[in-house]
């Protein structure tokens, strides 16, 4: 019964919003004539953008995972087409996580609905916290000071840490950030505001700008193992977080429902007030 009035919520949401968009204007209009030459974004919202990281050979990587690889089999110029054979693990790049990407017995890529790709937007700025402290976890108290400033987490929101570590994107041994231990560091959601996040505001996944969700240097992997169950969703190696706002804001997220996936590389749109 909790699982079927969770997934009842994602639908309530974006039902919302489509009414929203039928009240203002078609969905056919935004792409069509004038609207499309002025750029207009689609769903009645300002803009839309990417929140993902392109695909390259030389991404940072979690530690054991397959390199990606690019391979060009025809060209134009000799075949008329271009086609390039792509090897890359589902948890590469910018990505998302099915529930059974930690925890047995629970949904796959190929079993997860429609609107389980579907969110409002949550962004917690946390970066002058991770300044001070790379391991820093987000915790219950720094979650109802942003609520107390911003308003209550909406029902069903992916609720996004933006740590800065987007910045380090390009350079892949500081986006990993071994340290002397043999443990990388970097921050992430603790176990308890996992926790209660699920159980007080229902959110619809997590999402993050480093490797995981997870602090780096946590091997028990505790905020995923809460996370992924039912139709929640962990969204990792985000970017482009500084084009949306703290609250109001939405998640699209694109990928491929391998069958029996644990997730998949993916392009996620933010679409922005």
């Amino acid at each position: 019964m909790v699982g079927a009035a969770r997934r009842h919520a994602r639908v309530t949401l974006v039902l919302a919003v489509a009414m929203a968009t039928i009240a203002g204007f078609s969905i056919g209009q935004l792409w069509r004539g004038e609207a499309r030459a002025q750029g207009t974004a689609p769903f009645g919202f300002s803009d839309v953008v990417f929140l993902s990281h392109v695909v390259a050979e030389d991404i940072p990587i979690f530690p054991g995972d397959p390199h990606p690889r690019v391979k060009t089999l025809f060209t134009v110029e000799e075949d008329g087409f271009r086609l390039n054979l792509m090897r890359i693990g589902e948890h590469s790049s910018t990505h998302w996580g099915a529930p059974c990407h930690f925890n047995a017995g629970e949904l796959c890529a190929d079993e997860l609905e429609a609107e389980d790709f579907f969110h409002p937007a949550v962004v917690i700025d946390v970066r002058a916290a991770t300044k001070a402290d790379v391991d820093f976890r987000l915790t219950v108290a720094d979650v109802q000071a942003f609520e107390a400033e911003h308003g209550e987490i909406p029902d069903g929101a992916v609720v996004i840490m933006w740590t800065g570590f987007q910045e380090r994107w390009d350079r892949p041994k500081a986006f990993q950030n071994f340290g002397p231990d043999g443990l990388m560091h970097y921050p992430g959601f603790s176990g308890a505001v996992t926790k209660w996040l699920i159980a007080e505001r229902n959110i619809g996944g997590l999402g993050i700008d480093t490797l995981g969700v997870d602090p780096g240097t946590d091997e028990r992997y505790r905020a995923n193992t809460l996370l992924l169950a039912e139709h929640r969703i962990h969204l990792e190696c985000l970017t482009g977080l500084e084009q949306m706002p703290p609250t109001g804001g939405w998640v699209v997220v694109g990928g491929t429902q391998n069958e029996g996936g644990s997730g998949s590389p993916a392009t996620v749109f933010g679409l922005v007030p």
